[in-house]
């Protein structure tokens, strides 16, 4: 095998992975708003959830990309861990068709011949001014270039007529029983953690396979292994995340992992039960074939193929429904693998009070929906605390880590706050009574306020990054008002939460302290403000730093604005109750 062969088949491979990459990304840009809704929606059973990842994996053909979602999801605290264990479960089954595709179209119809005339179609859709015929454009040409890959890469591997000493080499490492079983699955998982594509190292063992490279029984030791080197994606993904996050990527490797040990234990009997149903198929049984005479033999190349598909169709399914009744199981086993650190800070994880299912009573639920409420305040609070970190922060690196954690508690008022109006809704479908009616409305008015409070937040870090970009510094004197701002703001929050749960807990009698506190911010805004402009007027203070001290302490007043709306709506509800 020459070095230009070398060359030329590993970037077939390459070709392969971009198209299969780019396919992705297209399906996903097509319909991926769609398919995160439905993530966060279908998953409030666990045969709902398996149902849903083996359906958005199906639809855009890879696995990978169906765990970093969910594992985004997690760490974003949208899905609960079970939820995610039955979506991973289903992905595993929904990657499965990626095999059947290249088996049946790359294989058997070739239809690379097609690839280049497809290509044509690409590149005018890519040009298109509207972005859903641009994402169109870019799954097709992805397409074309997966398939135009497996062909070269068909045409890259060595004839073992030519070359008996390769067969006689493969040979060698088949003949040792079962070690060569565990070797070949070690070669899968290998390969697969360092191309990190299942799909590709499948394509590899289908061309291996469909040239008489490899026996049948290790090519199906391989797609063993590739099913534990997948794992790896959701584990880097979830490495940067919480620990809930990092839990759901574990998942994924244990149930692998349970998989390919039964599978191990019956490899006879398993190979067995998808000789037959091949057989069923109208093909010769692929694993009682003379692999050195399977690429020669049409009929037996395409029961190899077509087998080696339904093994990794059938070990996905048959493991997906013996571990779906022990989601809560693997729970409680990653739960332990992975602790929670001691120093850890407070997370945000899902809804504590409520979850997607069935509806109680609708008193009981607004109760729930109540302390659900109270919750997303205190989380509100936590982003606060990153906002007064951030105004003295002057280490670059620093100063972007507290930014990016604003812009997350951003995004997580913003779901918290549909997840609990859509809660809120489907409550207000049943047959309620007037106060109950009163309580959700006021209740809508609530989460309302407390995801401003997030865009606040996030607001003050851009302000905070626009001086940064421009090489502006707050002296001392201005950030110690900032942080007494900052701590008038704070005890706002805490009279807000006081009140909040006053009202829950039916005591709630008056709200002057909430008045007090926004009286103190007012005032300090005030005082804040014009002692600032007469500096500028009289003291020649640099005007473009002063521009951005004023944004904060009114951005600071603002959410005072916030929360005392909060405790009028209490008022008005639990204090004035018709």
């Amino acid at each position: 095998m020459g070095i230009l062969q070398i060359f030329t088949l590993l970037g077939a491979l390459g070709m392969f992975l971009y198209g299969m990459n780019l396919m992705s990304s297209g399906l996903q840009k097509v319909a991926g708003d769609k398919l995160r809704g439905l993530l966060s929606a279908m998953t409030s059973n666990p045969f709902k959830a398996v149902l849903t990842g083996l359906g958005i994996t199906t639809v855009i053909q890879s696995s990978s990309a169906t765990t970093v979602m969910v594992v985004s999801f997690v760490n974003a605290g949208l899905l609960a861990l079970s939820q995610a264990i039955g979506v991973i479960m289903g992905a595993n089954i929904g990657t499965t068709v990626t095999a059947w595709l290249v088996s049946w179209l790359g294989f058997k119809a070739d239809i690379s011949i097609l690839a280049v005339p497809m290509m044509l179609f690409g590149f005018l859709f890519s040009n298109s001014k509207k972005s859903q015929r641009r994402n169109i454009g870019e799954l097709i040409v992805g397409f074309s270039l997966l398939f135009l890959g497996l062909s070269f890469m068909k045409e890259s591997v060595p004839d073992l007529g030519e070359t008996p000493q390769i067969l006689d080499f493969v040979k060698a490492w088949s003949n040792h029983g079962f070690g060569s079983v565990l070797l070949f699955l070690a070669f899968g998982t290998v390969l697969t953690l360092i191309l990190q594509s299942s799909s590709a190292t499948m394509a590899i063992t289908l061309i291996m396979l469909s040239m008489g490279w490899i026996p049948f029984d290790m090519a199906c030791a391989m797609v063993l292994g590739e099913n534990i080197g997948t794992t790896i994606t959701a584990n880097i993904a979830a490495s940067i995340g919480n620990t809930q996050a990092k839990r759901a990527a574990m998942s994924h490797t244990i149930f692998n992992l349970i998989g390919v040990t039964w599978a191990l234990i019956f490899f006879k009997p398993f190979l067995s039960l998808v000789g037959m149903t091949i057989e069923l198929m109208g093909l010769p049984n692929p694993s009682a074939q003379d692999f050195a005479v399977v690429a020669s033999a049409p009929n037996s190349s395409t029961a190899a193929l077509y087998g080696l598909s339904m093994l990794h169709t059938l070990f996905n399914t048959i493991n997906t429904f013996l571990l779906i009744w022990f989601i809560k199981v693997i729970e409680k086993a990653v739960i332990w693998i992975i602790k929670t650190p001691a120093n850890q800070e407070n997370e945000v994880f899902r809804l504590k009070y409520i979850s997607a299912g069935p509806i109680a009573t609708p008193e009981l639920a607004t109760e729930q929906a109540f302390d659900e409420i109270i919750h997303f305040a205190q989380i509100s609070k936590n982003g606060l605390g990153y906002a007064k970190s951030a105004l003295s922060e002057s280490d670059v690196d620093k100063f972007e880590e507290l930014r990016n954690k604003l812009i997350k508690y951003e995004e997580i008022s913003d779901r918290i706050e549909f997840e609990i109006a859509t809660f809120l809704n489907a409550v207000s479908s049943e047959e309620i009574s007037k106060a109950t009616s009163m309580k959700i409305k006021a209740m809508y008015k609530i989460i309302g306020e407390l995801e401003s409070l997030g865009d606040s937040g996030e607001a003050i870090s851009r302000i905070l990054s626009r001086r940064n970009i421009h090489k502006k510094s707050f002296d001392e004197a201005t950030i110690k008002n900032l942080n007494n701002m900052c701590e008038a703001v704070e005890n706002a929050y805490a009279v807000m939460i006081e009140n909040l749960t006053a009202a829950h807990n039916g005591t709630l009698a008056d709200i002057s302290n909430a008045y007090n506190a926004e009286e103190r911010i007012n005032n300090m805004r005030n005082y804040l403000r014009d002692s600032e402009i007469d500096d500028i007027e009289n003291n020649g203070k640099n005007y473009h730093t002063s521009v951005y001290y004023i944004d904060i302490v009114s951005e600071f007043e603002k959410m005072g604005d916030f929360m005392i709306n909060v405790s009028q709506v209490l008022e008005r509800t639990y204090i004035h109750e018709p």
